[in-house]
């Protein structure tokens, strides 16, 4: 039995720790952490505790740990406001001079001094019979924008923080005509032309650009694009489970565009191969990607290709060195998915020395090593061209950064100290997923990014803002609080835990000026308060989805989108409007065991309540609608969105011809095809059909009325 002041200390203690005891779930009653879960987590924080017993030692630990550190990791200094942080000094020292030097992000060095007794005294604390006394320290004025680092000169130590001064808000486009925009939406697994091999790839992600383009459109989006395991003995398609975040997705290259191919005869020759080209039909013909298959075929050819390139002497060759040598990160992720092949096993269970560091010459095939640089290098410069091609046609690469990564990924690998351990990321029970949901990958330690310096964080943001003219933060709410799940516990029982939001804000604020990328936050769903707010105080677009913005009253059935949202009828995790509009989407989730038949039931009847209201809403509002089939409730509905304030409106093509099989259904996996169905039709099909090409110009013409505010 556990007494009422362990409860209260346990509960003491998790709040130093910047976790949550007690949350509202949607209906709104207050859930209790429960015990087990909250020591399972301070364990993974790195709390010194195991049972109950341990929490007296535990909280006094911490606050002492707390009160001894006299800077925080990281300080953020707005732009335009007077930069403090604050300094805790033991009070025997608390009015001695402080002397200090700044190194600035361009490596020049400032020498400082404060005088202790001129700082404003902010709080006090006697911690284990010593008395501490924080203060205000007022950082140097004037600092550009930037990452720049103050070491703080202490009797026997030095003490340092990482200074992120930054804009209040993100990037936004001041044009006029960046701010009313449209695009479309199609995961680029499904994305097909007629010589696809069974999937798209970066060649069909470019001639979608250059379509929409030819039409008016400004944005062309997918699903995140970042490597995944395909092999035999990792295997997870979902673009949600990256194998690191800082690469891209070998699985997209276009074979015909690599340069190799036509210096290489042994490639050529598998390529004519009556049964290679058998397999090329067989995989272009099937309703859902194989993903084993058609990497397996690709990488036939590509590790000819490969080993034709390292057979002699070349430019090409010479290429590739000098770009292993300056991107030091994918010579350690070749190796790392070398070893991975030859243990076929998760790093966990390697040997220790390839298990612990860099592998070395004999952890791995040296083929394997080449292959992986290879094709990094490939995939590095098909999305460079494609990239390139989008910013000729004033077309904005909308892409999409993942919450988390595969926990036996190369980034969990690399960046272990930077990673919880034996927990995982999800969410709460709430009215659809009564039993909560376990996004099984492990969340990123709080306390340890900020030690060090968001380096990974800024890394991997970099490596998607290098392109991404939009770009899409999933989950955001990530930057306020996650859902830790400890291993071995029901996923109910799970704990919230906080990060330090206004630094990721203010990082995201720099660097999408430096590349000059509009972000946008998945804010759907049950989202914390604080959230909105934040969202729109540092310049972060909303997403206004049509699907859950539906209420049953006529006269309100729909808001209008904000300016700064971006806009649609739904997302690849929402079915498709026909779908929505015919009630099937119901019929699924009753079949996968989401929804039960009561609730199936009350779920129908709210449906047509809502379909209904959504009819007059549109017709009171002007919107021609000569029927209400799912076609002209659709148009209408993409007229509603064109005709708003919204910064982008953003539709999804398989709308266009009424599809109704959803691309995923969240809390599945083994029940439905997740992240496997193709496109019903092909790039060279769809892109002709009247009804899309219509709709696609009708929005077009909304949008740009809109932009010259008519």
């Amino acid at each position: 039995m556990v007494s009422p002041s362990g409860t209260r200390l346990l509960h003491h203690l998790a709040h130093l720790y910047g976790v949550q005891t007690v949350y509202s779930d949607t209906s709104h009653h207050r859930r209790r952490a429960s015990v087990g879960a909250l020591l399972a987590v301070l364990k993974s924080l790195g709390a010194p505790l195991v049972t109950l017993n341990d929490v007296p030692s535990a909280w006094r630990q911490r606050r002492q740990e707390l009160w001894q550190r006299p800077l925080e990791p990281v300080a953020v200094a707005w732009a335009g406001e007077p930069p403090v942080t604050k300094v805790r000094l033991p009070a025997a020292a608390a009015d001695a001079v402080l002397a200090a030097h700044l190194t600035l992000e361009n490596g020049e060095q400032r020498p400082y001094q404060w005088r202790g007794a001129d700082m404003p005294v902010v709080g006090t604390e006697e911690i284990e019979g010593t008395q501490y006394v924080a203060k205000q320290l007022p950082l140097p004025d004037g600092l550009s924008w930037g990452y720049h680092r103050l070491t703080l000169e202490l009797t026997g130590s030095c003490r340092e923080t990482l200074i992120i001064v930054a804009p209040h808000k993100a990037y936004l486009p001041l044009e006029e005509r960046d701010n009313h925009i449209w695009g479309v939406f199609l995961p680029l697994y499904a994305l097909q032309t007629q010589r696809s091999w069974g999937s798209g790839d970066f060649s069909t992600l470019e001639e979608m650009t250059v379509w929409c383009a030819k039409i008016g459109g400004r944005v062309a989006a997918t699903l995140p694009l970042l490597p995944t395991f395909l092999g035999d003995w990792a295997f997870e398609p979902s673009p949600y489970l990256p194998v690191s975040q800082r690469l891209w997705n070998e699985f997209y290259l276009d074979i015909t565009r690599v340069p190799e191919l036509n210096k290489c005869p042994a490639a050529q020759a598998r390529l004519a191969s009556l049964p290679f080209q058998d397999e090329i039909e067989t995989l272009r013909h099937l309703a859902f990607v194989d993903y084993r298959r058609s990497m397996a075929l690709k990488r036939q050819i590509l590790e000819k290709l490969c080993q034709c390139l390292f057979a002699e002497s070349s430019d090409r060759l010479k290429a590739l060195m000098h770009f292993a040598g300056a991107n030091p990160l994918v010579e350690e992720y070749a190796r790392f998915r070398a070893t991975g092949e030859k243990q076929g096993a998760a790093w966990r269970s390697w040997p220790q020395r390839p298990g612990e560091g860099i592998p070395k010459e004999g952890d791995y095939n040296e083929g394997d090593r080449r292959y992986h640089l290879y094709v990094q290098w490939l995939a590095q410069q098909q999305f460079q061209t494609l990239s390139e091609t989008a910013r000729s046609k004033e077309i904005r690469l909308y892409l999409d950064l993942p919450l988390g990564v595969h926990p036996d990924g190369f980034d969990t690998w690399r960046e272990r100290a930077v990673f919880a351990q034996d927990v995982s990321t999800g969410a709460p029970p709430d009215a659809v997923f009564t039993k909560g949901q376990n996004w099984r990958f492990p969340p990123l330690h709080p306390e340890k990014t900020r030690e060090h310096g968001y380096g990974y964080f800024i890394a991997y943001l970099r490596h998607h803002l290098r392109h991404a003219g939009i770009l899409r933060i999933d989950h955001v709410m990530g930057l306020h609080r996650l859902f830790w799940i400890p291993h071995g516990l029901e996923t109910s029982h799970g704990v919230y835990v906080r990060y330090t939001a206004e630094e990721l804000y203010a990082i995201l604020a720099l660097e999408s000026h430096r590349y000059k990328t509009t972000i946008v936050g998945e804010n759907l769903g049950t989202v914390p308060p604080v959230v909105r707010p934040s969202m729109a105080r540092h310049g972060i677009n909303s997403m206004y989805v049509l699907h859950y913005e539906l209420a049953s009253n006529p006269p309100k059935a729909l808001r209008p989108p904000p300016a700064s949202s971006l806009a649609s009828l739904n997302t690849h995790d929402i079915p498709p409007f026909a779908a929505f509009w015919q009630g099937l989407d119901i019929k699924q989730r009753l079949d996968v065991g989401i929804l039960d038949r009561v609730g199936a039931q009350r779920e129908g009847r709210c449906r047509q309540a809502a379909k209904k209201a959504l009819v007059r809403f549109l017709q009171e509002k002007g919107f021609e609608l000569n029927n209400v089939d799912a076609y002209s409730v659709l148009k209408a509905c993409l007229a509603f969105l064109s005709s708003s304030q919204a910064r982008v409106v953003l539709v999804n093509l398989e709308d266009l011809w009424l599809e109704t099989h959803p691309q995923n259904i969240p809390g599945t996996e083994d029940e439905y095809p997740n992240w496997r169905r193709k496109a019903r039709y092909n790039f060279e099909d769809f892109c002709q059909i009247p009804p899309v090409v219509d709709t696609l110009r009708m929005i077009d013409y909304l949008r740009k009325q809109v932009g010259n505010g008519d």
